[in-house]
């Protein structure tokens, strides 16, 4: 099975100011195709030719894995985000102020993890096994799925994410990305979650 790069849901240019073209160009463009085009070559004429990007995630190692995570991530994180404005659902409001306290908690704590992470990675919502919203960070191309949680939103910490418009100030990036949230995925996250 060839794996092929994911449609962004948005036009490059509607999510400037707070993520430039230029920066998807780069991101998705050059970064995230990458992922795609190694994936494909690493897994020809192995046992993950034929196989899904999840099951390839939960079996492979090195390269394989890396590549083939990277491209789920990535996937996930420009599902993510939204060029207009929406809101959670009530469901996913319920459960932010049950775990969290209050969505303005949840936004601070998301942004703290974030911004006080050291190195490359992912910031991750996430539902665990026992039905509670969790926040967490990965480290390169680690990822939820791989250690049996859901992931219900996720932010890029990469450099290659922000740093053509930030340079290395990574708070002002996600300030910005914060506004362009998708709420609309992440509820249906949720609801997917409820339903298994």
């Amino acid at each position: 099975m060839k794996h092929a790069l994911m449609e962004l849901p948005f036009e490059p240019s509607a999510l400037a100011p707070a993520i430039s073209a230029e920066t998807i160009s780069y991101h998705y463009g050059k970064h995230h195709a990458g992922y795609v085009t190694k994936l494909n070559t690493l897994i020809e004429g192995t046992e993950f030719e034929d196989k899904s990007l999840e099951y390839i995630i939960m079996h492979a190692d090195n390269a394989i894995f890396n590549n083939a995570a990277q491209v789920y991530n990535h996937d996930f994180y420009w599902k993510s985000l939204s060029a207009v404005s929406t809101t959670p659902s009530v469901a996913l409001l319920d459960l932010i102020g049950r775990d969290f306290g209050s969505m303005q908690a949840f936004e601070e704590a998301f942004i703290a993890a974030a911004a006080g992470f050291f190195g490359s990675g992912w910031i991750w919502l996430i539902m665990t096994g026992e039905g509670k919203l969790e926040i967490k960070t990965t480290s390169n191309a680690d990822t939820p799925i791989r250690h049996g949680e859901t992931p219900l939103l996720t932010c890029d910490v990469w450099e290659h994410a922000y740093y053509i418009d930030y340079r290395n100030v990574r708070p002002d990036y996600l300030t910005n990305w914060r506004k362009l949230i998708n709420w609309n995925f992440v509820s249906e996250n949720l609801a997917q979650c409820e339903q298994n």
